[in-house]
C-alpha cells in the first residue's frame, strides 16, 4: 500500500458541497426559482427527469451533516449560498429567512470547530435575471455585486474565506454554448459575453467583499490539463485552442490583467470587436486575490476537429475545431474520466511556471471521483476505487507542493452523494452515501480513509 503523503503544518483539510445539489426545499421560506429549477423541470434535460427539489434535504438536516463533518475531522467546510434564497428575484427585496438559514449553518459549523468557506455563486442564477438576459448582459454582474454586499454584510464577521464564483467555465460554456447546463443555451458570442460578464461580476464582488472587511477573497476555476491526442501539428494547435477556452480566458484576465493572446485564433469573428468589453474592465477583474481555488478531476485529451456549425455566428464556443477523445490504458471513473494523478502535479507546476509571483496561494477547492460503490449486506459502503483515487491525487498534490507550488488547502468533493446536475442522481461523488428515499447517511470506506489521513496530521 502506498504511504500516505504528509502535508505542511497548518495545511487546511476540508470538504465541499453546493447549494442546489444538496439543499432541497426549493419552494420554502421565500426562495425564488433558479435557472436550475427551470432546467431540471424541462423534460429530457436531466437523467431520469431528476431535479434538486429534495436532493439531500440539507436545508432541514444540516445539523446532521455538520455532525458528519465534525466526525470526519475537517478544518473547513466549503458550501455555497443560493442567490435565490437571499434575493429571490435577483434584485430588490432581501429574504430574511434565507439569510437566517445560512447564519444558522455558519453558527453550527463554528460551534463544531469548523471554519466556514462560502462560495457566492455555484450556478443557481435567479430565473428572473436569466429572463432579462442572464450572464449575457452586464446588469447580472451588477446585481451579483449587490447580492454579495448583502451576504457579506450579514455573514462576513463569521466567515473568513470567500469564493466569488465556482467554475465560471461551466456557467459560460456548458450553460450558454453547449446547453448541457442551465440555462441550456447554444450560442457563440452569447457564451463569450457570459464569460466576460462573469469576470466582471467577480471583480465587482471582490470590491464588495473588501468593503465588508472579510479576511480572504478568491475565485474557484476548474483548470484543465489539456493533452494532445497525437504529436501532429493539427492536434498541437487544437490544444492551444482548448487551453484558451478552458484556462486562459480566466487566468489571463484574473492573474495577468490581459486577454489571451490566442483568443482571435480560437474564436475568430466571435471575439473580434466584442462590444461587451469596456475600458477599465481588466483593472477591475485583476484585483489582487488572497488565494486561487482550483478544481481538478482529470486530464483532457484533445484532437483536432472541423467546425460543426455551418453558420459561424451560431457556432458554439466549444466546437472550435477540437474535441475530447478517450485516453487509453488507464482506469476511468463512473463519469468516464481518466485517472491520471500525475497530470494534477503537472497542472499546478505549469500554473506556477506561467504566472510566477502573480499566482496567489492555492486552495484545491474540489477533487474527487464518482465511482460504482458497493453496498454490503450489513449496510457498509465499500468504495476502494475512490480511496485509491484520493490516495493518488493527494500524493500528486504533495508532489506539486514539493516542486514549489504554494498550496494551502484541499477540499474533497464531495461530503455527500448529491444531485449531479444533468446526470441527476446516477453519479455518486460522496464520502457519505445518501439513500435518496430515506435520506439516511452512511459513511463510506473513503470517509474513513480521509478521516485517518486528517487524524494522522493532528498527531
Amino acid at each position: 500500500m502506498t504511504e500516505l503523503p504528509v502535508f505542511p503544518s497548518g495545511f487546511v483539510f476540508g470538504a465541499a458541497t453546493a447549494s442546489y445539489q444538496i439543499e432541497g426545499a426549493v419552494r420554502e421560506d421565500g426562495r425564488g426559482p433558479s435557472i436550475w429549477d427551470t432546467y431540471s423541470h424541462t423534460p429530457g434535460l436531466t437523467a431520469n427527469g431528476d431535479t434538486g427539489d429534495v436532493a439531500c434535504d440539507h436545508y432541514h438536516r444540516y445539523p446532521e451533516d455538520v455532525a458528519l463533518l465534525r466526525d470526519l475531522g475537517v478544518d473547513s467546510y466549503r458550501f455555497s449560498i443560493a442567490w435565490p434564497r437571499i434575493v429571490p428575484e435577483g434584485a430588490g427585496p432581501v429574504n430574511a429567512k434565507g439569510l437566517d438559514f445560512y447564519s444558522r449553518l455558519v453558527d453550527e459549523l463554528l460551534e463544531a470547530g469548523i471554519e466556514p468557506a462560502a462560495t457566492l455563486y455555484h450556478w443557481d442564477l435567479p430565473q428572473a435575471l436569466e429572463d432579462r438576459g442572464g450572464w449575457r448582459v452586464r446588469e447580472t454582474a451588477e446585481r451579483f455585486a449587490e447580492y454579495t454586499a448583502v451576504v457579506a454584510g450579514h455573514l462576513g464577521d463569521r466567515v473568513p474565506r470567500w469564493i466569488t464564483f465556482n467554475e465560471p467555465w461551466c456557467s459560460a460554456f456548458l450553460g450558454y454554448s453547449i446547453g448541457r447546463h442551465a440555462p441550456g443555451a447554444k450560442e457563440g458570442r452569447g457564451a463569450l459575453a457570459a464569460a466576460h460578464h462573469l469576470l466582471v461580476g467577480h471583480g465587482l464582488a471582490v470590491k464588495a467583499l473588501r468593503a465588508a472587511g472579510v479576511r480572504e477573497v478568491g475565485i474557484t476555476l476548474n483548470l484543465d490539463r489539456n493533452l494532445p491526442a497525437t504529436d501532429s501539428p493539427a492536434d498541437l494547435a487544437a490544444v492551444v485552442r482548448a487551453d484558451t477556452q478552458h484556462n486562459l480566458v480566466w487566468t489571463e484576465p484574473i492573474l495577468a490583467g490581459r486577454y489571451p493572446a490566442t483568443e482571435e485564433e480560437t474564436w475568430g469573428e466571435l471575439i473580434t470587436g466584442a462590444d461587451f468589453r469596456r475600458d477599465g474592465d481588466l483593472e477591475l477583474i485583476s484585483q489582487p486575490l488572497d488565494f486561487l481555488g482550483v478544481n481538478y478531476y482529470r486530464p483532457i485529451v484533445v484532437a483536432d476537429a472541423p467546425h460543426r456549425e455551418a453558420d459561424p455566428a451560431l457556432r458554439v464556443a466549444t466546437d472550435n475545431r477540437y474535441e475530447e477523445v478517450t485516453l487509453p490504458g488507464v482506469r476511468h471513473t463512473a463519469m468516464n474520466w481518466p485517472v491520471v494523478p500525475e497530470s494534477f502535479t503537472d497542472l499546478l507546476v505549469r500554473l506556477k511556471q506561467q504566472y510566477g509571483d502573480a499566482l496567489p496561494p492555492v486552495h484545491i477547492t474540489e477533487n474527487g471521483s464518482a465511482e460504482h460503490d458497493t453496498v454490503a449486506e450489513d449496510g457498509a459502503v465499500h468504495d476502494s476505487d475512490r480511496v485509491e483515487y484520493l490516495r493518488g491525487h493527494l500524493t500528486a498534490l504533495k508532489a506539486a507542493i514539493d516542486a514549489g507550488v504554494d498550496v494551502r488547502g484541499y477540499y474533497v468533493w464531495s461530503l455527500l452523494d448529491n444531485f449531479e446536475w444533468a446526470f441527476g442522481y446516477d453519479k455518486r461523488f460522496g464520502l457519505v452515501r445518501v439513500d435518496y428515499e430515506t435520506q439516511e447517511r452512511t459513511p463510506k470506506d473513503s470517509f474513513r480513509f480521509y478521516q485517518e489521513l486528517i487524524a494522522a496530521h493532528r498527531r
